[in-house]
C-alpha cells in the first residue's frame, strides 16, 4: 500500500506538470515530507531489518517453550534384522516401517536461552527506535533542501527585480546622455550593470534548478517534472518558553538514537550473559512415543507368522520413552571461553558507544539551541541593514538625479541593497526552519507535527 501510495503522488506530479505545460506544480513542505518517508531506501530498508528483528524475538520466545517432531521412515533390509515380536534376530529380506513423537524442553542451562531471548527483545526495541530516528533524518534532510530550495527562488526573484532597476536606470541614464546632460561613460558603466545584473540571474536560475534536482532525487520524482516549493506559513521560531536545562531533558527522554544506544547496550550485556551460562551443566527433559511394523518373506531357514499392521503399530511393538538429559562441558577446545570474550568485548564497545551518545546528544542539542537564538539576532540585524541599506539606495537615487553624485556611488548603494535583501532572505527562512532543527535535536520531531 505504501509503494501504490507513493506511485499516486508522483502520478500525480506527473499529471499536473503535463496539464499545465509551462506552468510547474506546487510541492509543500508537507507533501514533501510525506512523498520523503515513503520513497526514501535507508528507511525502508530499515523497516525490513524491523520485520527481520520481530521475527527472531518470536523466535527466541518459542525457544524457551518445548519442541515437538514427527519423524518416521519406510523400507527393505536384506540381511539380518532383529523382530521385536519375535524376538529373535532372522536373516532374510524383511520390509519395515516406523513412527514416532519426539519432544524435548530445556529445564537448566545456566539462563543461555532466557538470555537469549532478552536479548532479541532488546534488539527488536533497537531497531524500532533506529527506525523512528531514521524518519527523523529524513524530515532533516528535507527540510533542509527545501529550505535551499526556498531561497534559490527568493534570490532569483531579487536578481530578477534587481535587473529590472538596472535597466530602467539605464534607459534614464541613456536619455540624458542624448540631452547631453549626463557623460557617455556612465551610460557605459551602467550598461555593464544590466550585464552583470542579467549575469547573476542566470547563475541564480542554474542554481535553483540545480537543487530542485537534489530534492526531486531525494524524494524519487521524476526529473522531467517541474515544480516550484511553497513558502511554508509558519510562524518565526522562538524558544523564550524553555531554558537549555529543560531541552536537555527533553532530549533525554525522547532522543530515539540514544535510546537505541542504550537498548543496543543491555542486549549485548545479555548476549555475554548467555554465552557464560554456556560454562554450567545443562539438563532437558525428553521424551519419544512411537512404534513399528515388519514384515518377514519366507525362506528355506525361517517360515515367520508375520502379525498384522494393527496388531503390531498399535500393540506389539509401541514404545514410551521419557527422562532426563544431562550435560557437564569439560573441555571444548576453548570455543565457550572465546565466544565469551568476545561478547565481553562487545559489551564493552556498547557501554562507550552509549556513553558518547549521551555526549553527542547534549552537544546537538546545544548547537541547535544556539543556533536557534543566533538566527534570531541575524534577522533583527539583517533588518535593520535592510532597512539602512533601502534608505541609503533611496537617498542615493536621488543625489544622482540632482547631479550631486556619480555613477560609482550609486553602483555600490544598488548592490548593498541587493545584498542585503538576499541577508534578509536567508536570515528569515533559516529562523522558519529552526524550530523543526530544534524538535531533531532533542528527538520529538514529528511528520504528524508539521503544519
Amino acid at each position: 500500500m505504501k509503494a501504490i501510495s507513493g506511485l499516486v503522488v508522483i502520478v500525480f506530479f506527473v499529471t499536473v506538470s503535463r496539464a499545465q505545460d509551462s506552468t510547474s506544480s506546487v510541492l509543500t513542505f508537507k507533501d514533501a515530507v510525506n512523498l520523503g518517508l515513503k520513497q526514501n531506501l535507508n528507511l525502508n530498508q530499515q523497516k525490513n531489518l524491523l520485520v527481520s528483528s520481530r521475527a527472531t524475538r518470536v523466535n527466541g520466545f518459542w525457544s524457551l517453550l518445548p519442541v515437538a517432531s514427527i519423524s518416521g521412515n519406510a523400507g527393505r533390509n536384506d540381511g539380518n534384522s532383529f523382530i521385536q515380536q519375535e524376538g529373535q534376530v532372522v536373516n532374510g529380506v524383511t520390509d519395515f516401517v516406523n513412527a514416532s513423537i519426539d519432544g524435548s524442553m530445556p529445564l537448566i542451562g545456566g539462563f543461555n536461552g532466557l538470555n537469549t531471548y532478552r536479548q532479541s527483545a532488546r534488539l527488536h526495541d533497537a531497531q524500532l527506535h533506529h527506525v523512528k530516528r531514521t524518519s527523523q533524518d529524513v524530515i532533516r534532510d528535507i527540510a533542509r533542501q527545501y529550505l535551499t530550495c526556498l531561497l534559490d527562488q527568493q534570490l532569483v526573484l531579487i536578481n530578477e527585480k534587481n535587473l529590472q532597476l538596472q535597466e530602467q536606470q539605464l534607459t534614464q541614464i541613456s536619455e540624458q546622455v542624448a540631452l547631453g546632460s549626463k557623460a557617455e561613460v556612465e551610460q557605459k558603466l551602467q550598461e555593464y550593470q544590466v550585464k552583470n545584473a542579467n549575469l547573476l540571474l542566470l547563475r541564480s536560475k542554474n542554481t535553483l534548478r540545480n537543487d530542485l534536482a537534489i530534492l526531486a532525487q531525494t524524494l524519487q520524482i521524476d526529473p522531467s517534472v517541474s515544480f516550484q516549493v511553497q513558502e511554508p506559513g509558519w510562524t518565526l521560531a522562538t524558544l523564550d518558553d524553555l531554558s537549555l536545562d529543560t531541552l536537555y531533558g527533553i532530549a533525554e527522554e525522547r532522543r530515539s538514537d540514544l535510546e537505541r544506544a542504550k537498548l543496543n547496550e543491555r542486549a549485548s550485556e545479555l548476549g555475554y550473559q548467555a554465552q557464560k551460562g554456556n560454562y554450567f551443566p545443562s539438563i532437558s527433559l525428553f521424551a519419544s512415543y512411537g512404534s513399528a511394523y515388519n514384515y518377514v518373506y519366507r525362506n528355506e531357514i525361517f517360515n515367520p507368522t508375520n502379525r498384522t499392521f494393527s496388531q503390531q503399530f498399535t500393540k506389539d511393538n509401541t514404545q514410551f520413552t521419557y527422562g532426563l538429559s544431562l550435560q557437564v562441558p569439560l573441555h571444548g577446545a576453548f570455543r565457550t571461553r572465546s565466544a565469551v570474550v568476545r561478547n565481553r568485548v562487545l559489551y564493552e564497545n556498547a557501554k562507550l558507544e552509549t556513553e558518547n551518545r549521551e555526549l553527542l546528544v547534549k552537544s546537538e542539542v546545544l548547537l541547535a539551541y544556539q543556533n536557534l537564538k543566533d538566527a534570531q539576532a541575524t534577522l533583527e540585524a539583517a533588518n535593520s541593514q535592510y532597512e539602512a541599506a533601502e534608505v541609503s539606495y533611496g537617498l542615493e537615487k536621488e543625489r544622482y538625479d540632482l547631479g550631486i553624485s556619480d555613477i560609482v556611488a550609486l553602483t555600490q548603494a544598488a548592490q548593498s541593497y541587493t545584498k542585503a535583501q538576499g541577508d534578509l532572505a536567508s536570515a528569515r527562512y533559516t529562523l522558519l526552519f529552526q524550530q523543526l532543527l530544534v524538535n531533531y535535536a532533542t528527538g520529538v520531531l514529528q511528520a504528524e507535527d508539521i503544519p
